[in-house]
């Protein structure tokens, strides 16, 4: 009976101890590495805190992006190409531990981490200031949204990522060994400016009824976009110009006449 008491403990113990390695995938990288292409250093190399990219004329909106949970924030640099087309200042915020940054990896050291980055970008460039979060980033732009920001794009986004975990491992008590917990709902539940969510409907990582669930607890104004035929991270081939066209006329939009 002790063998399987201790088993058991050691089967519960592990997802526990390793929780970062399976949420958190750094890629590590100078900064001038990642500089290139058009995105410089922001808000200087000294003082990394992402890359930026300016639009050809004077920038409707700032938008930050927080990535995902794998790669480095050069690997996004298709969010640049794409919104500085369309008169957006963007900033592809790193999270501590990727790239060149240092610090800690959990909740508590991204999101802190990243409402300071916010409140620079306030000071620097002033508004309208627009947070764009992709899985992980959603969940951390969620919870780092502050009264500066205007609107929030939240792609692949989870409502709790207690629900994800117990679809990927239905056999663990998720709740009880869950460290970092990314409450979208919670952190969203007075949100009152403009949200759209954006699913991908054959999303397996993070399966579309997540995000679905987290646009119905919004109080608005908010808009749900489905990208249909799109997969967790592919998402990107499924949307054009006039589906970014549209999603920025909402959200700019709505921000505008609050």
């Amino acid at each position: 009976m002790l063998w399987l008491v201790t088993a058991c403990a050691i089967a519960l113990a592990a997802p526990a101890m390793f929780q970062d390695s399976l949420l958190y995938h750094p890629a590590r990288a100078p900064a001038a590495e990642m500089a290139s292409a058009g995105l410089a250093a922001w808000p200087a190399e000294g003082d990394f805190r992402g890359l930026v990219a300016e639009p050809a004329g004077p920038a409707r909106a700032t938008a930050i992006v927080f990535h995902g949970n794998a790669g480095h924030a050069g690997h996004r640099a298709y969010y640049a190409a794409m919104l500085t087309r369309l008169g957006l200042r963007v900033i592809l915020a790193e999270y501590p531990a990727y790239g060149p940054r240092d610090g800690a990896l959990g909740e508590r050291s991204l999101v802190d981490d990243a409402a300071q980055t916010i409140a620079l970008a306030h000071r620097l460039h002033g508004p309208p200031l627009l947070l764009i979060g992709e899985s992980l980033g959603a969940g951390v732009a969620a919870a780092s949204q502050r009264e500066q920001v205007a609107a929030l794009m939240l792609i692949t986004p989870w409502d709790r990522l207690e629900q994800v975990a117990a679809h990927h491992y239905p056999w663990l008590p998720v709740g009880w060994l869950l460290r970092d917990r990314y409450d979208s709902v919670a952190h969203l539940a007075q949100i009152g400016r403009p949200v759209l969510v954006a699913v991908a409907e054959r999303d397996r990582i993070v399966p579309a009824r997540f995000g679905t669930a987290l646009y119905e607890t919004l109080p608005g104004p908010k808009k749900l976009e489905v990208v249909r035929a799109a997969d967790h991270n592919d998402w990107i081939r499924y949307v054009d110009d006039g589906w970014w066209r549209s999603a920025l006329g909402f959200l700019l939009g709505e921000a505008a006449s609050r």
